[in-house]
């Protein structure tokens, strides 16, 4: 059974950073397809970062300010973000998926609870 549990999340002036942690159980996160998503409020979940085989992708946005990456021997998934901004406040999720390409929230099978990060300006 595959489990995924983020911790991290937290509130923070903007200009702030945190980092978001992803804990994996029964999915090896040294496998393609992880990524990290976020939900704005009021808004749909969107894919901010994501890493297969080690190659990293980030949307526009966040680009320079966030970092993905993974940790093989701890098992965890890892979202350094700095330089933080109002609108980057929402419910992160960790996720992760059995195929060889992911790309969309349909591609993904595994999904966290989520952690809430607050930016306040």
């Amino acid at each position: 059974q595959v489990q995924l549990v983020e911790s991290g999340g937290g509130s923070v002036q903007a200009g702030g950073s945190l980092e978001l942690s992803c804990a994996a159980s029964g999915y090896s996160v040294s496998r393609r397809c992880l990524a990290w998503f976020h939900q704005a409020p009021g808004k749909e979940r969107e894919k901010v970062a994501g890493i297969n085989l080690g190659r990293t992708s980030y949307i526009i946005p966040v680009k320079g300010r966030f970092t993905i990456s993974q940790d093989n021997a701890k098992n965890t998934l890892s979202l350094q973000m700095n330089s933080l901004k109002p609108e980057d406040t929402g419910m992160y999720y960790c996720a992760a998926g059995d195929g060889e390409y992911c790309y969309t929230s349909k591609d993904y099978n595994y999904w966290g609870q989520g952690t809430q990060v607050t930016v306040s300006s």
